[in-house]
Order: structure tokens, then C-alpha cells, then sequence
């Protein structure tokens, strides 16, 4: 598979479940119901439904902190646009310009690939994370 399509529908498959969460979202959803018809007409109306039910998770998920689940939804995502651009190779550039459109809206969100650490240590364990340099002198 084209690591170029891989990527793109990860970014996309982020982007729009951050979207979710923003002032624009009904634009964007719009943007992508649109998008999806040229491929798929018959399915761009389940396709809306689909947006709106993760819509409502998202929202839920983020008023418990349930970041799992929110992780969840940006993979469900990255994974049918993914699916969508290897059966549409053609709508790649429509997506690319799609991400464009609405990039400004995401700037105050975590960048689609951004660091995010998790950690668990047990017994007499330690955990040292940095998201750049880290320098530890233990005595």
C-alpha cells in the first residue's frame, strides 16, 4: 500500500475527529459528506449519520477524560479513509484541500501525530518521559 495514502488518511482520519470538537465542524462535515458522495453517493447519508454518532462520543468522551476512547474514534476514522482513498485514488487531492481548509481551525488542537506519552510504573519502578531533551544525574 502507498505510505503517501497511509498518511494522508491518518492525518485525515485525526483532523476530523478533532474537528468534531470545534466551531466548524458542520462545515467539515458538510466538506466530507460531500466528498464521500463523488465516491459513494448511495452511502453519504449513512456516511452523515456515522459523523454525528462519533460526534456524540467524542463529546462524551472528553467530558469523562476518556482519552482511550477518543484515540478509538481518530483509528475508526483514519481507518475508512484509508479505505475510501485505495478504492478512490483520485480524491486524494480533494482531501488534501479539505485538510488545508480547515488546518486553521485545528492550529489550538494537538498536531495529527503529536506526542502523546503514557506511563505506568510498578513496584520500585520509574518512569522518566520528555517530549524533547532529558537529562537525569541520580546520585
Amino acid at each position: 500500500m502507498d505510505p503517501q495514502v497511509v498518511d494522508l488518511a491518518r492525518t485525515a482520519g485525526t483532523t476530523v475527529v478533532t474537528l468534531m470538537a470545534t466551531d466548524t465542524w458542520n462545515r467539515a462535515r458538510d466538506g466530507l459528506v460531500a466528498l464521500w458522495r463523488r465516491a459513494h453517493p448511495e452511502r453519504a447519508d449513512q456516511l452523515a449519520d456515522q459523523l454525528d454518532a462519533t460526534r456524540e462520543e467524542l463529546i462524551a468522551a472528553r467530558a469523562a477524560g476518556d482519552e482511550q476512547s477518543e484515540e478509538e474514534l481518530s483509528s475508526e476514522w483514519q481507518s475508512r479513509l484509508r479505505r475510501l482513498l485505495v478504492a478512490e485514488p483520485g480524491l486524494a487531492e480533494e482531501l488534501r484541500r479539505f485538510l488545508e481548509e480547515f488546518a486553521p481551525s485545528t492550529a489550538d488542537q494537538p498536531a495529527a501525530g503529536g506526542v502523546r506519552m503514557h506511563a505506568k510504573a510498578s513496584g520500585h519502578g520509574r518512569v522518566y518521559q520528555a517530549g524533547r531533551d532529558q537529562h537525569i544525574t541520580e546520585g
